[in-house]
């Protein structure tokens, strides 16, 4: 139905089409903008006297005008339908899909908008089209799966961040696998609150520390439990691909090893022979560490880390300060402690209690992420 066919027929329904005949016979941008602007007042200002038919046709009028006004006049006229629930579907549907300046209200806001029509926006519209869907107080699980269809991690990322969004359990699984590439996804999925446990106990996995501390308390799981699963499935891993060549000290170390002689006097001597790398190789088998972690723990500036190994591992306090001396002497650029550097760094280790000192370097053993994260979450995790 065009305009004039529009327009005979709110006439045959009773209202007076005159003045908007005489405006539909002027093609200038100003007669259409008249129009336009004299219909939609009509729309919008009749009360409950005018029919469905009659308010549908006017729908129509607009409709078929909106494309010939400026956009300040769509962008007006968006932001007043999308609160009304009375408004033709084919005109909020045509607005949904106008440029992102006048479809954002609508596909915010609009509930005449049915799954399918936000589907097919969602499919054929930009980024930002999507985005504003992705963020409707209420998102379908069939929206929710074409908005995470779309592969847009931001919008993904929004969507999970709408507690208002219905997602399917399907759906929940691929974007816990998928978070485990993308970061971005973490935070948001383990903080909705219809994350099923078992996908947050997976997730667990390979988030970062902060985020395993929420999902353990939110989800009430337990904490030490889970890491030493990780720990069990890392080392059947590594026992399943080809060991890297080992290194001269650490071919000697496991010499040593085999034969008893890893102690902390050796590491002491080797030490004091200025063998560091030899230091380094057997202080990492007698504590479980990689060398790139251990290195972090030797030579941070405040030595505390140290301390807290050399306590875990019941090295006596005479041979840890021993330690901590001779380690700062043999880095280049690592300033000599003071004495009242040492003296904190011995009542910590005096005051620490071994079983806590344990469950640091047990975390440690898991993940070199928790020499920096423990400084931000309590020891006890």
């Amino acid at each position: 139905m065009d305009v004039s066919e529009a327009l005979r027929a709110l006439a045959a329904e009773g209202l007076s089409a005159d003045a908007l005949f005489a405006l539909a016979r002027d093609k200038s941008t100003r007669g259409r903008r008249a129009l336009f602007e004299t219909v939609r007042d009509l729309f919008l200002d009749t009360g409950p006297t005018v029919s469905e038919r009659e308010r549908a046709l006017m729908g129509e009028i607009i409709r078929h005008l909106v494309h010939d006004v400026e956009m300040v006049l769509r962008r007006d006229l968006a932001e007043r339908l999308t609160e009304r629930a009375d408004t033709p579907r084919a005109l909020i549907v045509q607005l949904a899909n106008d440029d992102y300046e006048i479809a954002h209200p609508v596909l915010l806001g609009s509930q005449v908008l049915l799954d399918p029509d936000l589907i097919e926006v969602v499919k054929h519209r930009t980024l930002d089209h999507q985005l504003a869907v992705s963020q409707r107080k209420v998102v379908s699980e069939a929206v929710s799966t074409a908005l995470v269809d779309t592969g847009q991690e931001d919008v993904v990322s929004s969507l999970l961040k709408n507690h208002g969004a219905k997602i399917s359990r399907q759906v929940m699984e691929f974007l816990v696998d998928e978070s485990r590439r993308v970061d971005s996804y973490q935070d948001p999925l383990v903080r909705r609150p219809d994350l099923p446990p078992e996908l947050a106990r997976r997730m667990y996995w390979w988030v970062s520390a902060a985020l395993r501390k929420h999902i353990a308390e939110e989800f009430e799981l337990d904490r030490d439990v889970l890491d030493d699963a990780i720990v069990d499935a890392t080392a059947e891993q590594l026992n399943q691909t080809e060991a890297a060549p080992e290194s001269k000290p650490e071919q000697l170390v496991q010499r040593l090893a085999e034969l008893g002689e890893l102690t902390p006097e050796l590491l002491v001597k080797t030490l004091n022979q200025g063998e560091v790398s030899l230091f380094v190789a057997a202080f990492c088998e007698m504590a479980g560490l990689k060398p790139k972690l251990m290195r972090r723990i030797l030579y941070e500036p405040g030595g505390e880390a140290l301390a807290l190994l050399c306590r875990a591992l019941d090295i006596e306090l005479n041979t840890f300060v021993t330690i901590f001396q001779l380690s700062r002497r043999a880095k280049d650029g690592v300033t000599a402690p003071t004495a009242e550097q040492e003296r904190d760094l011995v009542r910590l280790y005096t005051t620490t209690q071994r079983e806590d000192a344990g469950r640091i370097l047990k975390r440690w053993r898991r993940s070199s992420d928790y020499l920096f994260a423990l400084r931000q979450l309590s020891v006890d995790g």
